[in-house]
């Protein structure tokens, strides 16, 4: 008999809806994932009123591949979105629509070309060796914030020159302050009002946003001087060219917050997520492992190809399947249009559910465990179904990046270190802007013989 699939922990769900109302108070309020009905993972299409706007929950990859593909001219980053973002990432890639976009994609896209990452695993793998090196037998470790610590050094090593103003405890505990504010100003910013510091953590993230700007609109201004050559040096050069001057200052700085933040956070989700489920799989952690140090042995003196990862990247593609990085993303409609048979108009807003979508009783089979065999073979799975860095035209010009960082530090990690849980430590995912365990994830490791 099949041993049985192990189920990671996910928030209870009860059997109907909730009001709406119920979503602005408690857990509801403070994480994302939490509260979602069982009827949720079974329709195809929810369609809700919150305070005077439409929301509509696509749920069938058709409809998704509608709204992000097909008809994507329709649907637009919502005017409400972009009011919560503005003050952190301003008009980046991550916030504009349209001709801007198309620009602004085409200038940095050079940075994320195969060959252009391929040439960075040197840089992914000393990130993974320096934090590694802090680490002593059998001690304790937040693997939460060893991986974002990790993923920071990344993204200044390999986009910003190596500037040691982005690798400091400091500047990551300003993202974390402006990444929980999110969570306070939706309410305010749902009810049109203005986004005021009404509670001290509202307070909190909007100076600590104000800092990482001031921090990175320093770095613009030396590469507008000629010091560095680096990501931030190009894409100025190359925005200039396309914006002028005035405008590629503004909007290179709102790239690099975009990168900054999105580029280290996301996959430090995805590294912490996987870390802890190969913590709870003794027997798949030593097989990835030993797939790992084969793949670097091959290697020689060379980067790890991650091509000879197979069964790790199946392993991270279902860890970002039950706990995808980014558990939301949404769209406004600009004109009418029809999902799954329900009617769309005008100033409708599309949110599209990755959370839901990922753990969906009609597209995939037993779909809370864990089986990392999903991705190990061809499947018949809709393209629209498994979207952890959007879709269509949209999705993340960083995808390729972000996989092959997180499977060469997984690799060096796994080689050299085993992860176990710590005794009595509950694991619960908490979603806002990206999806965390809340409180970190302590693990013990031990270093492999």
């Amino acid at each position: 008999m099949a041993s049985p699939r192990f189920v990671p922990p996910h928030p209870p769900r009860p059997s109907g809806p909730a009001p709406f109302w119920a979503g602005l108070l408690g857990e509801r309020a403070r994480n994302a994932v939490y509260g979602w009905s069982q009827q949720a993972f079974e329709k195809t299409h929810i369609r809700r009123q919150v305070f005077g706007w439409t929301v509509h929950i696509p749920l069938h990859p058709d409809s998704i591949q509608r709204v992000m593909l097909d008809n994507a001219a329709n649907y637009a980053k919502p005017a409400i979105v972009k009011k919560l973002i503005a003050p952190m990432i301003g008009r980046g890639l991550l916030s504009t629509d349209g001709e801007d976009w198309r620009k602004q994609r085409k200038v940095v896209a050079a940075t994320f070309t195969p060959p252009a990452v391929d040439a960075l695993i040197p840089v992914f793998r000393k990130a993974a060796e320096d934090k590694a090196r802090g680490w002593g037998d059998g001690a304790r470790f937040d693997m939460a914030e060893e991986a974002t610590a990790t993923t920071m050094a990344v993204i200044a090593d390999s986009l910003f020159g190596g500037d040691e103003r982005l690798k400091t405890v400091a500047a990551r505990r300003q993202i974390e302050t402006a990444l929980a504010a999110g969570s306070e100003i939706r309410l305010p910013a749902l009810l049109g009002l203005p986004v005021f510091g009404w509670n001290r953590k509202i307070r909190a993230g909007q100076r600590a946003q104000r800092e990482l700007r001031a921090t990175l609109r320093a770095l613009v201004q030396e590469r507008a001087d000629g010091k560095g050559d680096d990501f931030l040096a190009k894409i100025l050069g190359d925005m200039d060219d396309v914006f002028g001057d005035v405008e590629a200052r503004k909007l290179a700085l709102d790239n690099a917050a975009t990168f900054y933040l999105a580029g280290h956070e996301t996959t430090a989700n995805a590294l912490t997520w996987a870390l802890f489920l190969l913590s709870e799989q003794a027997e798949l952690q030593d097989s990835l492992a030993d797939e790992a140090r084969a793949a670097i042995a091959a290697s020689g003196d060379g980067p790890v190809s991650v091509e000879r990862l197979p069964c790790l990247r199946a392993m991270l593609d279902e860890t970002l399947r039950l706990y995808p990085s980014v558990p939301r993303f949404d769209r406004e409609a600009l004109g009418p249009d029809e999902l799954d048979g329900v009617a769309v108009a005008a100033g409708d807003i599309i949110s599209i559910w990755p959370w839901v979508l990922h753990r969906h009783a009609r597209l995939w089979d037993d779909p809370d465990a864990f089986d990392a065999e999903r991705f190990a073979k061809n499947g018949d799975r809709h393209r629209f179904q498994y979207i952890p860095f959007g879709a269509g035209s949209r999705t993340c010009v960083g995808a390729r990046f972000a996989i092959t960082e997180a499977l060469v530090i997984l690799a060096h990690w796994i080689t050299e270190w085993r992860f176990l849980p710590v005794p009595g430590n509950r694991v619960w995912p908490t979603g806002s802007v990206t999806l965390r365990p809340q409180g970190g994830l302590p693990l013990r490791v031990e270093r492999r013989a």
